[in-house]
């Protein structure tokens, strides 16, 4: 081969190796370009947890804790000085009002009524002879049989005699009333405490203490001084009482429903048990100047005791209903720069986002004044992925109490 021939023969080989060379890159670029834009095709929905704005009345509830108070409590005392002999109670239990709960030794004590029953006897008999002699030296003076003086002087002692009887009388009483407070009973009806003495303690009104063996005195005017300690605290349980303090700023409103009819107060347990439903029935005449709060007690009939004195309870004072007004489920409202928001579902699943103006929470929802009718369905979980006109999939549908 001559030499032009060569290197024609070499200039079309390296010409033919360019266009593969371009060729190839093109295609890469295309590929390239082809990965990067697929095909277009519509998102698919957002599943989210959906509610219902309706309309409905809901108490305006202010809740703080509150604590319970029995309405009586009575530390019971002995009355007169003696051992005990009878405890007729278990501590713990309910009892009624003069049921007889201790039994100091009577024995001294009906004594003492044997003893000033006998002492009247005598001297009405003495009253009653000296009324015979008295109507004899009258009889006897009206003939001159006697001297005057000794008529007016039998008056007298019949006069002495009767006061003698008086005095009788009053010392039996006073017997019979010590007797009777051997007796001891429970001033109220509730529930006693726990026992504070013991069967054999000396007790009474002067009594040192409790102490066990036999009494150095049992009248009522022994030389012991110190006061008697308690026998058992009764505490009324039906009904109770509730007090718990609001923020003054709430207290116009309270005392204008409350001239209307009783405001309903509801007990809570810490867990959020509904205890016992009651009353507001005193709202106190001053403001906690250090707090700015006012108390207020409820009463309730606690007729299942489920409300104990000295227990912490969550109250939640129903101060007035607002009455028609729009519900959504709590969580459903968002905070944005703007105000609060809500996710409106419509018709096509497609979400709408509408300003809200909350003007109450209660419980597990919020009171809507502005943005919605009340018809609506709403999100409630699953906002955060969502933006005006994003289809979304309802997996369920969530409810929102007051409690």
């Amino acid at each position: 081969m001559k030499p032009g021939q060569k290197i024609h023969s070499r200039r079309l080989i390296y010409l033919l190796g360019a266009v593969v060379f371009v060729a190839l890159a093109i295609a890469l670029l295309m590929y390239l370009h082809g990965r990067g834009n697929p095909p277009s095709r519509a998102a698919a929905p957002i599943p989210v947890t959906g509610g219902e704005a309706r309309r409905e009345n809901v108490p305006d509830i202010i809740s703080q804790i509150g604590t319970v108070q029995s309405i009586d409590s009575v530390s019971v005392q002995a009355r007169v000085n003696g051992p005990i002999v009878k405890i007729e109670f278990t501590p713990g239990q309910y009892v009624k009002e003069n049921q007889e709960l201790f039994l100091i030794d009577p024995r001294p004590f009906q004594a003492a009524v044997d003893e000033a029953q006998a002492q009247l006897a005598r001297d009405q008999g003495v009253l009653a002879e000296a009324q015979v002699d008295l109507a004899r030296y009258q009889l006897l003076a009206q003939q001159n049989s006697i001297a005057k003086q000794q008529a007016e002087d039998q008056v007298y002692v019949v006069e002495q005699d009767k006061g003698t009887v008086q005095i009788d009388q009053a010392n039996l009483e006073t017997a019979q009333l010590n007797l009777a407070f051997c007796h001891i009973a429970s001033p109220i009806a509730g529930r006693a405490g726990v026992l504070l003495i013991d069967v054999g303690n000396l007790v009474g009104p002067s009594a040192s203490g409790s102490t066990s063996g036999t009494t150095t005195s049992t009248s009522t005017t022994s030389s012991q001084t110190s006061a008697s300690t308690g026998l058992v605290t009764i505490v009324q349980m039906q009904p109770i009482y509730m007090t718990f303090s609001i923020p003054q700023s709430a207290l116009p409103e309270i005392k204008q429903n409350q001239a209307k009819q009783p405001l309903e107060v509801d007990a809570y347990s810490q867990s959020g048990k509904l205890l016992e439903k009651g009353k507001l029935t005193l709202i106190d005449n001053q403001v906690n100047t250090s707090t700015g709060t006012v108390l207020m007690q409820a009463t309730f009939a606690n007729a299942d005791e489920a409300l104990w004195p000295g227990e912490f309870v969550r109250a939640h004072l129903v101060a007035s209903i607002l009455n028609n007004v729009v519900t959504v489920p709590a969580p459903a409202v968002m905070a944005g720069p703007n105000g609060s928001y809500i996710y409106v579902i419509g018709a096509d699943t497609t979400v709408h986002r509408v300003n809200v103006d909350v003007i109450d929470r209660q419980g597990t929802i919020a009171v809507i004044g502005k943005g919605l009718s009340g018809s609506e369905k709403v999100v409630v979980d699953g906002q955060y992925r969502l933006d005006d006109g994003v289809k979304v999939d309802v997996q369920q549908t969530t409810e929102a109490t007051t409690e």
